[in-house]
C-alpha cells in the first residue's frame, strides 16, 4: 500500500515541468527521461508535471496520464509527484484526478475554478466538495492573474483545515494578500511560493518552497538559494537571485514555455515543440536567452 504524502513533503524545491512534446503533439518519452536525468542529484524534493508551464490544456486527457506515468516511472520512488488538474469545471477536474492518480500520480494541484467567475462562497465549497472526493491529497493552485479570481485569505484559512488539503502554489504576486495567509493557515498546511521572480520574498514571509518554472533549467540554482534561505542566509540567497533577474526577464518575456523550451537542448533536452496556441519564441528573444543561460550554467556546475 502506498503511503500518502503530508504537508511535511512539501518543503523544497519543485520544478514546475514543461512537457516535451513530438512534433506531433505526443508526449516524448525520451526527451521527460533526459529532463529528469538532468534534474537528478540537484537536491530537488519533487516534480510539478501538467501546470500551465505543462500546457495541460493543450494535451489530451490520455497523454496527460501518459505524462505523469513516464515522470513517475523514472523519477526517484522517494520524490513525490504533484500532477496539475486545471480543468474549469468539478466532474472533468474529478475524472482527470482520478486518471492522474491512477497514472501514479502522489498529489493533485487543483487550479481555482475559473471562466464562471465563482463567488467566495463557491470557491469554498469547490475545493471542500473536491479534496473529500479526492483519492489524493490536494494542494490548491491560486494563479489571479490566470484565473481572473483571488482566493481570499480566510477562505484559504478554511480550507487550510481539511485534512485532504496539504498545502497551495501561492502564485498571487500581491504580497500582502500572502502575509495575510501565512498568518492564517494551519500548522499542518504547507504553503509554496510559485512565482520565480519573487520566491525570496515569499520564502521570507512564510512560504516553505517553491514550484519553481525555471528550476527546469537550473535546478542547483534554485536548492541552493532555498537552502541559504532556510539557514538563515539572507543577503547570499537575495544576491543569487539578483543575478538571476536578468534571465527571468527573458524567460518570462513571452508566455511560458516557449522561451525556456527553445534553449532545452543546453540541458540536454531535445524537445522545442510547443502545442497550440503558442508558437515558437521569437528567435532574437531566444538568442538572448540562450546566452544568458550558457553563463548560469557555467556558474551551476560549480555549486556542490
Amino acid at each position: 500500500m502506498t503511503t500518502r504524502i503530508t504537508s511535511e513533503q512539501l518543503r523544497g524545491i519543485f520544478p514546475a515541468l514543461a512537457t516535451p512534446v513530438t512534433a506531433d503533439g505526443q508526449i516524448d518519452t525520451q526527451a521527460v527521461r533526459a529532463l529528469l536525468a538532468h534534474l537528478q542529484g540537484s537536491g530537488i524534493s519533487g516534480t510539478v508535471p501538467l501546470g500551465g508551464t505543462g500546457e495541460y490544456g493543450a494535451l489530451s486527457r490520455a497523454e496527460r496520464a501518459r505524462m505523469v506515468a513516464t515522470v513517475r516511472e523514472h523519477q526517484a520512488a522517494d520524490l513525490p509527484v504533484l500532477a496539475g488538474v486545471l480543468d474549469p469545471g468539478y466532474h472533468d477536474a474529478i475524472a482527470s484526478g482520478q486518471a492522474l492518480a491512477d497514472a501514479g500520480a502522489d498529489a493533485l494541484m487543483l487550479l481555482t475554478p475559473y471562466y464562471t467567475t465563482p463567488s467566495q462562497q463557491g470557491i469554498r465549497d469547490y475545493f471542500m466538495r473536491y479534496a473529500d472526493a479526492s483519492p489524493l491529497p490536494v494542494v490548491i493552485y491560486e494563479i489571479p492573474y490566470r484565473t481572473r479570481i483571488s482566493i481570499a485569505p480566510e477562505v484559504l484559512h478554511e480550507l487550510s483545515r481539511h485534512e485532504n488539503i496539504i498545502g497551495m502554489k501561492a502564485c498571487n504576486t500581491d504580497m500582502y494578500h500572502f502575509l495575510k495567509v501565512v498568518q492564517g493557515v494551519d500548522a499542518s498546511f504547507a504553503v509554496l511560493s510559485g512565482e520565480d521572480t519573487i520566491f525570496p520574498a515569499q520564502m521570507l514571509c512564510g512560504a516553505q518552497g517553491g514550484i519553481i518554472v525555471t528550476a527546469n533549467l537550473l535546478p542547483k540554482t534554485w536548492t541552493r538559494m532555498y537552502a541559504l534561505l532556510t539557514s538563515g542566509k539572507t543577503e547570499e540567497a537575495l544576491a543569487l537571485h539578483q543575478e538571476l533577474i536578468g534571465l527571468l526577464d527573458l524567460a518570462f518575456a513571452e508566455t511560458n514555455p516557449g522561451p525556456m523550451k527553445s534553449v532545452w537542448d543546453l540541458v540536454g533536452v531535445q524537445a522545442p515543440h510547443l502545442l497550440a496556441p503558442l508558437v515558437d519564441c521569437n528567435p532574437d528573444l531566444s538568442a538572448r536567452l540562450r546566452e544568458a543561460l550558457t553563463v548560469r550554467l557555467q556558474a551551476e556546475r560549480q555549486l556542490a
